[in-house]
């Protein structure tokens, strides 16, 4: 007995690799959006609270009014990997779901309070009130929120724990104790958050719908941020390795893949630090800034979702609960239906942003 149900009897209907691969380009997609969102609502709420200059107020107006945005692809972009991640792990995520059965179900709630505050916060900045406690509470809500994903997903790699907690409450009020990595991933993931968000700010600073002084304003202060942030990033990615168990840790050192991972996140992220400094420094934010900061922000996030996913897997192998043993049946013109309408999504995607960032420079050039 390993503590996890059953194999569900149906088979898989594509190859593992191919549901793994799906899972870590839109989980990719969904922290790049996450990271975005909570890093940007706190750097809006101090810019409004401690903020006195012209320059301030229209980089927090202008934060907070797209966080609305960047909201719905939070949202949107978080079910993809859920359903694959249920697809791959559904005996662990399922029965830890289960255990916290009360503040997962929550999590719908929060989310339309969140998303309702946001609003509130985006227009009282348009308005030019001091509103940063709205913000602030939004922020709260939406910490609260990432804290019950990474409780879940941390929780559904030690089903040792599962039948203690059930005891305790059948209700799933009763949280797990004792896990010495819940407290740096989650650390980690809000620090990244700060990275992500800084680098977006010197996107938005080589945008034509600021003038030179604010977009100046906006590059400058998010390389400061984001430079900072990588490096207290780095210390907090260091603190996730040696919480792991050292199985685990071995697993990840001897594992090619995840250890090109690992190695390329510390490089890209030097990159990305050097690349902050120098926005935060040098000239003035231009569209070529603009496009390098997505590009360096985007990467260095895919590696570090690739590394995850090996932490999760080795976990879970050390509890006896091996992700490839399944068995498959693959439909292939299924799959490949599967994959034109999934291109064809994330197409639409990408051409639903860039309707809103060029509605939203017409609308800015307006006013």
């Amino acid at each position: 007995m390993n503590g996890f149900p059953n194999v569900d009897p149906i088979p898989l209907p594509a190859p593992i690799w191919l549901f793994k691969l799906l899972h870590i380009v839109t989980l990719s997609l969904h922290f790049v959006a996450m990271q975005v969102l909570v890093g940007g609502l706190l750097i809006a709420v101090l810019l409004n609270l401690l903020g006195r200059s012209a320059s301030t107020n229209t980089a927090a107006s202008a934060i907070a009014r797209r966080l609305t945005i960047v909201m719905t692809y939070v949202i949107n972009l978080g079910v993809p990997p859920l359903l694959f991640a249920q697809v791959l792990y559904g005996r662990a995520i399922y029965t830890s779901s289960v255990m916290i059965g009360a503040r997962w179900i929550a999590v719908i709630p929060l989310l339309i309070l969140a998303y309702w505050l946001l609003y509130r916060f985006a227009a009282g900045l348009e308005a030019g009130g001091k509103v940063w406690w709205i913000g602030g509470i939004a922020w709260s809500v939406i910490a609260a929120i990432a804290h019950i994903y990474s409780m879940n997903m941390t929780l559904m790699l030690r089903p040792e724990v599962w039948p203690g907690m059930y005891s305790a409450s059948s209700l799933g009020t009763h949280l797990p104790q004792g896990d010495p990595t819940t407290i740096p991933r989650f650390l980690f993931m809000l620090v990244s958050g700060f990275v992500a968000a800084g680098l977006w700010m010197v996107y938005l600073g080589g945008r034509k719908s600021f003038s030179a002084t604010d977009g100046k304003f906006l590059a400058g202060l998010g390389g400061r941020i984001a430079a900072v942030a990588a490096i207290v990033q780095v210390i907090a990615a260091f603190a996730v390795y040696r919480s792991q168990p050292a199985v685990v840790q071995t697993g990840l050192n001897d594992h090619l893949i995840y250890k090109i991972a690992g190695l390329g996140w510390l490089a890209l992220t030097a990159v990305l630090l050097l690349f902050a400094v120098f926005a935060a420094f040098t000239k003035p934010a231009n569209a070529i800034a603009s496009w390098l900061a997505v590009l360096i922000g985007a990467l260095p996030i895919v590696l570090m979702t690739l590394y995850r996913d090996g932490i999760r897997d080795l976990t879970l192998l050390s509890k006896g609960y091996d992700v490839w043993d399944r068995v498959v049946v693959t439909n292939w013109s299924v799959v490949g239906v599967f994959l034109v309408v999934f291109v064809a999504g994330l197409a639409v995607v990408g051409w639903l942003i860039s309707v809103v960032a060029r509605a939203t420079r017409v609308m800015e050039s307006a006013a």
